[in-house]
């Protein structure tokens, strides 16, 4: 039981170990919740002032330049480029010329035509064109399909509206703009479908072509009566172009104003451009002049009349166009065409719906570093930084513009923000743990001749130049070596232990074993004990017979795991394994710097021999108390009767009775003696010739068989029978065996000796035989006949003499034979004999 002072102590630890913990959580969540509000409102700042905004022009740029659609095939292009401009002369040219180009297109009967060509001011007549503005304006008002173009400047007054001649204007079918809105990167990206001045709404020049290709469709469907009668109110629809009127995907972004000399602009249009330079069809403008192209090539077709030529078009960057190209203004109309035909546009996400987005993705990493693994944390920014990439590429795809460089910023530098503020937290917290390891006691002794101190430093001159973060990385690298050494100390102890010792879980789970235990489990056929139960492993014991014996069906050997059994378990107790060997088992619980139970250390010590020694202990009392006090009571108790005249006996019959005791006396002693001998370590090898062994023991008991006329016949064939053995130890061997053959042998009988050499698996043996014709020893007896004090009976003659002995004769035998790493056997018929044989090795050496 733990005394006050230690349930104090561990009071003590448990509540420092809590409170570090506590402090340890509370310190992560405040960084976290730091890191977290500035990530968000930065993210809100950019997203709200579109502070990335060159990085989403440059990803858009990039993305529609590598989604490239194919050019609708009712767009031609009739293009003033260089070729017409080498055939037809320097521009301006004749507006006759113009006219000329408009009928031939007009007898093509194409669905519109575009003049992206400003008339501002009237032709000058000369004598080869007195009339240009006549001819052009009769020409355009027979198409009735024709859109010319107007542009705004200023003159001082504020923006105006320039239009072609008024001439020409009545005789066009729509007016339209041809401003082209550039970001501030100077890159042409969207339009204004409607602008206009002082009331006045233009659409643009290529919402004019749509609306005049619309009419000319409907009017396809209508008949010539009712054709006639639509025409004149949808040339007034079209002058005056409301709202509802504008295709699908456009967003309508500033109200009208009828202040005098403000330009207003409406429903912006971003353009989803389908190609770069030359992806519409284009044909040049002198190649039409001259009716090299078939009138079938434009019918049904919107035609756009433009400059190409370098130099003379108005061209513009495009996210179409590389850095250095430009597209021209004709060609952006015909993709700002195809769109509306199309119905497609490109729509931004407005600035709330990217805050959302943005912090939604924001939150989701944040949320990773607080409850995943940093490894988990990183591959989720990295899937994150992937999805909002991925999104804006599959949204741009159908027409809706997600900004990405927000998101993916604040992805990009969220990781290492949190990684540096953990690693500062964390070096933190090591360097104050470190400190308190270097304060706990050192339990092995630490010598680093690399580090000298400095003139009266108290650090090592080596670690005073060192940097926080290097002194760190010493104070780890010690403790990691601290920690190796102890490890090393630990396994080395455990694997240094004579007695079996394992260490297990709380479960009772082995998870160290030293080669003892391994050894002992597999010698009683349990050669697994790694990652074993222990109360499986000590399934086969026997239930404990010091402690636990009032309560023995109670007990179970998964109380070794129990604290409640642990005073009992510290002191251990006395089992019988499966091969009758007696264990004392101990198991003591295993505790952590906290005082928390890790697991638990099982011993297993192997008390055979000191319970062998105790058994021989209490036979020895027994012997003297009893078997060496009966003739020496037997002997006082004849000289009290001889010192009464009443009771004396003869002096013949006392004398014989005396003389018996105390030969019966020193035969114990000297039998004693020798067992004792026999059992001690001082033996006395030599290297001789077993059949002079042989031949001393037979003419030792040559008076004795004599006396009852038994002949020894010794069989001894020729040759050299060496051996390494204690001469006078074997010697009494041999004697022992010869006397027990002849006294327990009727007379005129025979003890045949014999030697005999053998060979088994390379290994050289002496074989020698004692065989008599004696009574033999009972078939109940045979098993006892090594045991101690053992009285044996020998056959069922009414002559046989009676067995005086204790029994310590075989044991001595036994014992010597063993000490000399020989084998002793025999075989016994009652009545018929006995005979012993002895296999000793052959000293070959």
């Amino acid at each position: 039981m733990l005394s006050e002072s230690a349930h104090q102590a561990e009071h003590r630890v448990n509540t420092n170990f809590g409170r570090r913990r506590k402090q340890r959580q509370a310190i992560a969540l405040h960084e976290w919740i730091i890191l977290t509000l500035f990530l968000l409102i930065l993210t809100i700042v950019l997203s709200t002032f579109n502070g990335l905004q060159r990085l989403d022009q440059t990803a858009y740029d990039l993305l529609l330049r590598n989604q490239s659609t194919p050019a609708r095939d009712d767009i031609i292009i009739v293009a003033i480029d260089d070729f017409s401009l080498a055939e037809l002369g320097k521009w301006p040219w004749p507006r006759a010329r113009h006219a000329d180009l408009i009928q031939k297109l007009n007898a093509a009967k194409p669905r519109a035509i575009g003049v992206d060509i400003v008339f501002a001011e009237s032709e000058t007549a000369s004598p080869d064109n007195p009339n240009g503005d006549q001819l052009l304006a009769q020409a355009l008002t027979a198409s009735q399909r024709v859109v010319l173009p107007l542009v705004s400047i200023n003159a001082g007054r504020g923006l105006q509206a320039v239009q072609a001649t008024p001439m020409l204007a009545q005789a066009a079918a729509m007016m339209g703009h041809i401003h082209i809105e550039l970001d501030e990167d100077g890159v042409a990206r969207s339009v204004f479908l409607k602008e206009g001045t002082q009331g006045l709404w233009w659409p643009h020049f290529s919402l004019a072509l749509y609306e005049i290709g619309q009419k000319f469709e409907r009017e396809t469907n209508l008949s010539d009566n009712t054709k006639n009668t639509k025409n004149a109110k949808d040339a007034t629809s079209i002058k005056q172009i409301s709202p509802s009127d504008l295709p699908v995907n456009t967003r309508q972004t500033n109200s009208s104003n009828t202040t005098a000399g403000i330009w207003h602009r409406n429903f912006q249009l971003h353009i989803p451009y389908y190609g770069g330079s030359g992806h519409f069809t284009s044909v040049p403008y002198v190649a039409v002049l001259r009716g090299e192209v078939p009138a079938e090539f434009f019918r049904d077709k919107y035609v756009l009349i433009g400059t190409t030529a370098q130099g003379m078009a108005d061209a513009f960057p495009t996210p179409v166009t590389t850095n250095q190209g430009v597209l021209s203004g004709i060609e952006i109309n015909a993709n700002i065409l195809a769109s509306l035909l199309d119905g497609r546009s490109i729509i931004k996400a407005q600035a709330w719906q990217v805050i959302l987005m943005s912090v939604l993705v924001i939150s989701l990493a944040l949320l990773s570093f607080l409850f995943f693994s940093p490894r988990i944390a990183f591959f989720t920014v990295l899937g994150l930084i992937l999805a909002t990439i991925s999104a804006s590429v599959i949204l741009i795809h159908w027409g809706f513009w997600f900004p990405p460089a927000v998101s993916v910023l604040m992805l990009i530098i969220a990781y290492p923000l949190w990684s540096w503020r953990r690693l500062e937290a964390t070096i933190s917290f090591l360097g104050k743990e470190f400190v308190l390891l270097d304060q706990e006691p050192h339990l092995l002794p630490e010598f680093n001749p690399d580090l000298t101190l400095a003139h009266g430093a108290k650090v090592p001159v080596r670690r005073a130049i060192q940097d926080k973060l290097e002194r760190h990385f010493s104070a780890i690298q010690a403790a990691a070596r601290r920690v190796r050494d102890l490890r090393q100390f630990v396994t080395d102890s455990l694997t240094s232990l004579p007695d079996a010792t394992m260490v297990t879980t709380t479960d009772g789970n082995v998870v160290l074993a030293n080669p003892a235990a391994l050894a002992y489990f597999k010698s009683i056929g349990m050669p697994h004990v790694i990652d074993t139960l222990v109360p499986y492993l000590f399934s086969n014991m026997s239930h404990p017979h010091t402690l636990y014996t009032g309560e023995r069906e109670s007990f179970s050997w998964w109380h070794i795991l129990d604290l409640n059994q642990s005073d009992i378990l510290m002191k251990g107790v006395e089992v019988v394994d499966p091969k009758n060997r007696d264990l004392i088992i101990k198991s003591a619980p295993c505790y952590s710097g906290q005082h928390v139970l890790i697991g638990w250390i099982i011993s297993i010590l192997d008390i055979s021999e000191i319970r062998q020694a105790e058994r021989r202990r209490d036979e020895t009392l027994h012997f003297i108390s009893h078997d060496m006090r009966a003739p020496q009571a037997s002997i006082l108790a004849l000289i009290e009767l001889q010192k009464n005249p009443k009771t004396a006996i003869e002096h013949e019959e006392f004398l014989s009775r005396i003389e018996k005791a105390s030969n019966t006396t020193l035969g114990l002693a000297d039998n004693f003696v020798q067992l004792a001998h026999a059992e001690s370590n001082e033996y006395r090898y030599t290297e001789l010739d077993f059949q002079d062994l042989l031949l001393d023991a037979t003419e030792e008991m040559w008076t004795l068989a004599k006396s009852k006329r038994i002949r020894i016949v010794t069989e001894i064939p020729d040759g050299e029978y060496p051996v390494r053995v204690d001469r006078s130890l074997m010697t009494r061997v041999l004697t022992n065996l010869l006397s027990n053959a002849i006294k327990y042998s009727p007379c005129d009988t025979t003890v045949t000796c014999s030697l005999a050499f053998a060979s088994e698996s390379l290994n050289d043996s002496i074989v020698c035989s004692i065989q008599d014709q004696g009574y033999g020893i009972a078939r109940s007896d045979q098993s006892r006949l090594f045991q101690r004090f053992q009285r044996l009976g020998h056959g069922k003659g009414a002559d046989q003499i009676k067995n005086d002995g204790i029994g310590l004769g075989m044991v001595f035998v036994k014992t010597v034979i063993d000490r000399h790493f020989a084998h002793i056997s025999f075989t016994s018929v009652p009545g018929e004999g006995t005979c012993f044989t002895i296999t000793i090795p052959a000293n070959n050496i």
